[in-house]
């Protein structure tokens, strides 16, 4: 297990490498994360650890915390407390190996879908749901607007 610690702008992100299938560049990783919050204007303080696994443990974790019994691409936990608004703290658990599969369904690559779950998930952090048609349709936009701006392409 690799952890990196990086600080920039007031969060500190922390990167867990707990899979073995795709290999995880922190550089990009924490570009990805600092994109996200500089677009969405975010100048708070906290801390958010990612941790790229296996589909066996974020199907643990889907299982566990909402209920379903299945891997997932991403899974957010916003654990920032009510007292602590002007901060954020989060856990965001990606598969590697939904990233993999997935790429082969839409013809992309496994970094691309790897660096847009990144995104998808800082966005459900930051209030961003996916659960309507118009929610989705906005969250696609902006996931969009920030892959192009990382200059990241299928």
């Amino acid at each position: 297990m690799k952890i990196y610690n990086v600080r920039k702008s007031g969060v500190k992100i922390i990167i867990r490498n707990l899979q073995n299938r795709i290999p995880v560049n922190s550089k990009k990783v924490v570009k990805t994360v600092q994109q996200v919050l500089s677009q969405e204007g975010i100048k708070k303080s906290g801390e958010i650890t990612l941790c790229f696994v296996n589909d066996a443990k974020i199907k643990a974790l889907n299982l566990k915390y909402l209920g379903r019994n299945n891997p997932t691409d991403v899974i957010a936990f916003d654990i920032t407390e009510p007292k602590d608004k002007d901060k954020i703290f989060a856990d965001i658990a990606v598969s590697t190996e939904r990233a993999i599969d997935n790429a082969r369904t839409f013809k992309t690559s496994p970094y691309f879908e790897l660096y847009l779950y990144v995104i998808h998930g800082i966005l459900h952090i930051l209030g961003y749901d996916d659960k309507s048609k118009k929610d989705k349709l906005v969250m696609r936009k902006r996931e969009k607007d920030i892959l192009k701006a990382l200059n990241l392409s299928p």
